[in-house]
């Protein structure tokens, strides 16, 4: 990155700041900042095609955008969600024997944001910050089951159908068809097709207003929840996401 785009994106943020502090005009932005006409015009229409500002046409008068508001509530709530869940993630893992996880969806993937290791540590792919495909993991499936199957066949035709391993489900009606199953059942399951002998189990994690906002999994080398509903696994894992669901604020979770 040049020296002048390092200086524009800097400008950039000094004009955000300005604006956090109180509404402008382009002039008194100008005057605040010292700097030319034409280059606030730049920033501003840059930064206004972006949303990270938005315009009174009456007044001239420019503010924060909803942009910049919808990006801090994605990190206040990643925050927030993290501090609520780890406790019981950390139960799981002592109850389970197993780690757990807590991902959320971005753009056709699971991104992992808390993992809790048991004693008897399990080399996983699931290192906090590490993406994994919608099409091939627990928690990817648990993340779209809210979702119409036409979106879900929107975002399996924004990602390649890698194989993982032989068990890779490579058909998006072969993905769609288990999601479907997943809604009917509670949960979404991983028989080893991200990694072989690793089999996983996710639950999503509902907001206030009944929208997946993440999935809770755990994984190991017992499958018997691939055959057993009711299984201890199956149990505890779905408890737990019910309870992390209730201190999200999601009303009709069973506690």
């Amino acid at each position: 990155m040049s020296d002048s785009t390092l200086q524009t994106v800097d400008r950039a943020l000094i004009v955000l700041e300005a604006l956090a502090e109180k509404p402008m005009t382009a002039v008194q932005i100008q005057n605040q900042l010292g700097l030319n006409k034409s280059t606030i015009h730049r920033l501003l229409m840059t930064l206004l095609s972006r949303g990270f500002v938005e315009r009174n046409n009456t007044s001239g008068v420019y503010t924060i955008g909803l942009k910049l508001v919808e990006i801090s509530s994605i990190r206040l709530n990643n925050i927030e969600l993290k501090t609520e869940a780890s406790p019981y993630l950390r139960k799981l893992t002592e109850t389970l024997k197993q780690p757990s996880q807590l991902a959320t969806y971005d753009n056709g993937e699971a991104i992992y944001i808390e993992k809790i290791n048991n004693v008897h540590y399990m080399r996983m792919y699931s290192q906090i910050g590490r993406r994994i495909p919608v099409h091939c993991s627990a928690v990817g499936k648990a993340l779209v089951m809210d979702k119409s199957d036409e979106e879900i066949l929107n975002i399996l035709n924004l990602i390649p159908m890698k194989a993982y391993t032989h068990k890779t489900l490579m058909t998006k009606e072969a993905v769609l068809e288990e999601i479907k199953i997943a809604r009917q059942k509670g949960f979404a399951i991983d028989n080893e097709e991200h990694e072989k002998g690793i089999f996983c189990i996710a639950v999503p994690i509902y907001d206030y207003r009944g929208q997946i906002i993440a999935a809770i999994s755990t994984a190991g080398e017992n499958n018997t929840f691939l055959t057993d509903d009711k299984s201890e696994i199956v149990n505890q894992i779905k408890f737990t996401a019910n309870k992390i669901s209730h201190r999200m604020g999601f009303v009709n979770s069973i506690i």
